[in-house]
């Protein structure tokens, strides 16, 4: 079965399997797992590793606009984490061996020497992209997902009024292809389902926006 979800808006074919031979093992290998060893432990030697993945990703000045608040599967934040997250996603996500959820800023204030920039959710994307590809080169994989309450989570975590709690991400080992078992039906479809992209001829462009790249197309 593949996925036919295509973008909102588009007059484009349905979504094509990805073929992904061309691409780095890192990128290529990324899957957004819903399934993770629950025995798994992400230590602090590999988790400074993962974030230092961001501090070192590009930022508009060199704003660095971004925040991240962590939690380590079984510490008081972590369960506060859960608590605030859609009840579809206290499913699968707490089995992850942690969760962060990303922050940006949206005002300047007296701590930053560089003012706010209208590219800062931009910086922050880039960021967790990072994430992304380090904890991938570690073995792990990372799902991104938005389905948690922001405004409970800004209160219980005390963010103040020039940042926004954005996302969140689940971070760990995935679990073996025969363990998820505990996992109710619609968690084990979804994190089945073969990856598929649109075309690039939807969405990179020349000319005019609409107008397949030439270079697709030659």
């Amino acid at each position: 079965m593949t996925d036919q979800t295509s973008a909102a808006g588009r007059h484009t074919p349905s979504a094509v399997p990805a073929q992904p031979e061309i691409l780095t093992p890192l990128l290529r290998d990324r899957e957004s797992v819903m399934v993770y060893d629950r025995s798994h432990v992400l230590g602090p030697d590999a988790l400074r590793a993962i974030l230092e993945a961001a501090r070192w990703s590009p930022s508009a000045g060199n704003s660095q606009p971004w925040g991240f608040i962590v939690g380590l599967r079984g510490d008081d934040t972590h369960a506060a984490m859960v608590e605030v997250l859609s009840s579809a996603n206290q499913v699968w996500a707490p089995s992850a061996s942690a969760i962060i959820l990303t922050l940006h800023q949206v005002a300047t204030d007296e701590d930053h020497e560089i003012a706010y920039s209208d590219y800062a959710m931009f910086d922050l994307g880039q960021a967790v992209a990072h994430i992304t590809v380090q904890a991938r080169s570690m073995g792990l994989q990372v799902r991104q997902f938005g389905g948690f309450d922001h405004r409970a989570a800004t209160e219980r975590f005390a963010v103040p009024p020039h940042w926004a709690v954005t996302t969140g991400i689940a971070l760990g080992l995935p679990a073996g292809p025969d363990d998820d078992t505990e996992m109710p039906e619609w968690v084990r479809t979804r994190a089945r389902l073969p990856r598929s992209r649109l075309p690039l001829e939807a969405f990179v462009h020349s000319g005019k926006f609409g107008h397949a790249a030439d270079f697709l197309t030659d």
